[in-house]
């Protein structure tokens, strides 16, 4: 082979030791390397095999302070040519397109990363090495231009993944290890925003070698971009992560808007982790904020719990934000707020919503858009009837989570509302009663510890109830405990008239 007399040669004449190479041989030798692992044609054969294999031969035979000295004007430093040969590694590991691979491909894949896994542990072995032998930079210069591919690779194949195997997933959480250490960084969020406050982080540089494959026409080339891309977003917190918004930010809302489910929630995830660590002035400023809640919101109409879950809960933190810019002067009716109108949305979804996941997800969340607008309420009022009359009709499975934060959002929707609850006292008496009554004589599906919930939640509903319609509830239960021969039932209704009389309760 052509590379192996490149090799071989220089050795034969300037020394007895194989690993003693002339610069000028040591770069044409990396050179050709780099050209065999980038070559297309290389990938239908095992040309690629073969150079890494070189690749391996050459880092073992050569001295490590030889490999971080800089050469010639025409390889532009040793460390660089070594930064683009770990940057083509990394690329040929990398998984294939979906359709491309299947399961015989993720084995391949994995074989690969576990080779190029003891490849960059060898590297980086030279590197620790180099650090107490090289004076001056030389070293540094080097694992500069390494660390983002390793990296990058590190974190592709430590996840757990369909092309990943136990075996590869050690081999690359050894090398993102190694590189910590290396590095002398106490943890990736270190490694990614610097370790002291005037220490560069390496995100930069890393975003750099992912945005390539994060455009619209390449990102789904290689199905681990977008996990990379994720996780590394999820180590930086603030202050760190707004100096980057303009290179996340986009990448983010690309993911997001996906037709699968799967990337949506990816990208939906990331939007949330940026909201929550990028300061609001710097949301606001473009309008970037009102672009974020039309890219979040366009995903309520998709019926699929765990993205409207995730879904929700970005903008129950995105709210705050963007209700800075709204400034009522008490001279008129307040301003409808987003918030008004993603509880619309979601009041329209659950009236006729009969999937129980889909139920359990919107009631989960429905709480914490009460508390949001607190007496503002009274605009969805009628529809929020309807819907927790509804949904305490209907039997939630043994764990009754969709009626127990059915029966919360009730608590909370009279304590702000109080002065319009007692006008729909009779509506609501009576689905609290139906509720107590199904639950006492429910014998077996429901956990006891679950129909306690229930009845506990109730009961204070019942309370709240009396407090709203100022005692009318405690003269309309009057005559149930001489008639009702249910003793859950009944202890309900004594306690409820017990807190009317004045007795201490806890619960309101």
């Amino acid at each position: 082979m052509e590379l192996d007399s490149a090799l071989e040669a220089p050795s034969r004449e300037e020394s007895s030791l194989s690993g003693e190479l002339s610069p000028s041989a040591l770069g044409q030798a990396f050179s050709k390397i780099l050209h065999s692992l980038t070559r297309p044609e290389a990938r239908r054969g095992n040309g690629k095999d073969v150079a890494l294999k070189d690749l391996g031969d050459l880092i073992e035979a050569t001295e490590c302070d030889r490999l971080f000295e800089g050469s010639g004007a025409r390889l532009r430093g040793m460390p660089e040519t070594l930064g683009q040969v770990a940057k083509a590694v990394e690329k040929y590991a990398a998984p294939r397109k979906e359709e491309e691979g299947g399961g015989d491909g993720h084995s391949e894949v994995a074989e690969k990363a576990a080779k190029v896994g003891l490849l960059f542990l060898k590297l980086l072995g030279n590197v620790e090495t180099a650090k107490n032998s090289l004076v001056g930079p030389a070293w540094q210069t080097g694992l500069h231009h390494l660390a983002g591919p390793v990296y990058i690779f590190a974190i592709t194949h430590s996840l757990e993944q369909p092309w990943t195997t136990p075996r590869s997933r050690e081999v690359a959480r050894e090398v993102l290890t190694l590189l910590l250490q290396v590095t002398e960084c106490s943890s990736v969020a270190g490694f990614l925003r610097g370790e002291n406050e005037d220490e560069k982080g390496s995100l930069s540089v890393i975003l750099g070698l992912l945005k390539p494959d994060l455009n619209k026409e390449s990102w789904k080339n290689n199905p681990a971009i977008k996990h990379v891309f994720s996780w590394t977003l999820q180590q930086v917190t603030r202050p760190w992560l707004s100096q980057h918004l303009e290179r996340v930010l986009p990448a983010s809302l690309l993911i997001s808007d996906d037709y699968q489910t799967e990337n949506k929630i990816l990208g939906v995830h990331c939007l949330h982790h940026i909201v929550l660590n990028v300061p609001a002035a710097d949301l606001l400023q473009y309008n970037r904020a009102q672009v974020l809640y039309h890219a979040v919101f366009n995903h309520l109409y998709t019926p699929e719990h765990h993205l409207i879950q995730a879904v929700l809960l970005c903008l129950l933190d995105l709210f705050p934000i963007l209700e800075k810019t709204l400034h009522w002067k008490g001279d008129g009716a307040r301003p409808t707020t987003h918030c008004d109108e993603v509880l619309q949305l979601i009041l329209t979804h659950m009236e006729p919503e009969h999937r129980l996941l889909l139920r359990r997800t919107y009631a989960r969340n429905l709480p914490a858009f009460v508390k949001r607008l607190g007496i503002l309420t009274v605009r969805h009022l009628k529809r929020l009837e309807r819907v927790i009359i509804g949904y305490l009709e209907v039997y939630d499975g043994p764990e009754e989570e969709a009626r127990l934060k059915i029966l919360e959002t009730l608590k909370l929707l009279m304590q702000h509302t109080w002065p319009r609850v007692s006008c729909r006292l009779v509506v609501l008496l009576k689905a609290l009663l139906k509720l107590i009554c199904d639950v006492a004589r429910d014998p077996n599906l429901t956990p006891e510890s679950v129909k306690s919930a229930l009845l506990q939640e109730a009961t204070d509903c019942l309370i709240l109830l009396d407090h709203c319609s100022q005692g009318r509830v405690k003269g309309l239960l009057a005559k149930i405990p001489q008639s009702c021969e249910d003793r859950k039932v009944v202890n309900c209704i004594r306690k409820v008239q017990q807190v009317s009389e004045g007795a201490p309760y806890d619960g309101t």
